[in-house]
């Protein structure tokens, strides 16, 4: 599915304010010693046959390929991307991905978020690799450019060692607890990270007027904090909201931020799964 002008255009602009940021902090002396700042890049997408709303989710059928295929194709179409693999403990999952072709690491069912696992797989990977970028296996219309804005963002942030999209938030799913959303500060890095309304106002209702964002799952690290994180207690915050990003926040590192125009389509039920085959067939998707 390629993306209008218009949609690029927010990628780019969110990587530009990244880059005239980075300048002004002294990024750019930092990047002319090193052409290669972070320039090994790897792709992974953690994939888990057990979940408690949808068992099996990566490996169900969405217009007669499984989902983790079409999540891997688009995958492949981003151009920072050296590698693609998928991590999972699941040996069905492992069958499935290698009958289309797809590279494969085995992780330990006792991988408690995607992150950890991605961080298993990292270890095993025989190249080593500057930006890991954790690829949410459930969303098989994920935009190849939106990969490609999360990884340049981290590239022209060497203070960032985590970066992610935003989108906007329809105020219908203000108070919708599954939709995740995000308060980004004026240079671009994430303040906070909520299941609940953020902003909250006093009439403690949705503002339509106010342009809430709306977290994506698309998230990038620096593979050496990515090590670092693995080894991080739980904290407060991360556990009363559930919410792995903030672990980041409440150690003091920095997480970049780009806005892009994307319409979230994420399976989370096997009823997501005709909403997005009919979506497809809208798109003239096969």
């Amino acid at each position: 599915m390629a993306l209008c002008s218009s949609q690029k255009t927010w990628i780019v602009h969110g990587i530009l304010a990244g880059t005239a940021i980075a300048a002004a902090i002294g990024a750019r002396a930092y990047l002319g010693r090193s052409r290669k700042f972070r320039s090994r890049v790897v792709g992974i997408i953690p994939a888990r046959y057990a979940s408690s709303r949808f068992e099996g989710k990566p490996l169900v059928q969405i217009l007669g390929k499984p989902m983790i295929q079409r999540t891997w194709e688009r995958s492949k179409l981003a151009s920072t991307l050296d590698h693609v693999v998928v991590a999972t403990d699941d040996e069905r999952i492992a069958d499935c991905c290698r009958g289309f072709g797809a590279d494969v690491i085995m992780t330990s069912e006792s991988c408690r978020n995607g992150t950890e696992r991605c961080n298993e797989a990292l270890e095993k990977l025989e190249k080593e690799y500057d930006v890991v970028v954790n690829i949410q296996g459930d969303e098989p219309l994920i935009e190849p450019e939106i990969i490609d804005g999360v990884v340049k963002a981290l590239q022209v942030s060497p203070d960032a060692v985590f970066s992610t999209a935003v989108t906007s938030l329809k105020p219908e799913d203000g108070l919708d607890p599954n939709r995740v959303k995000c308060v980004v500060d004026n240079r671009g890095y994430a303040i906070y990270l909520s299941r609940g309304l953020i902003p909250f106002n006093k009439s403690g209702g949705v503002n339509p007027e106010f342009p809430y964002m709306l977290h994506l799952g698309i998230q990038s690290f620096d593979s050496k904090f990515l090590k670092v994180y693995s080894e991080l207690q739980p904290t407060p915050l991360q556990v009363e909201e559930d919410l792995e990003q903030l672990k980041v926040l409440e150690n003091g590192y920095k997480m970049k931020v780009i806005k892009v125009d994307h319409e979230a389509h994420g399976v989370d039920t096997p009823e997501d799964v005709e909403k997005i085959e009919s979506l497809m067939r809208e798109r003239n998707l096969s």
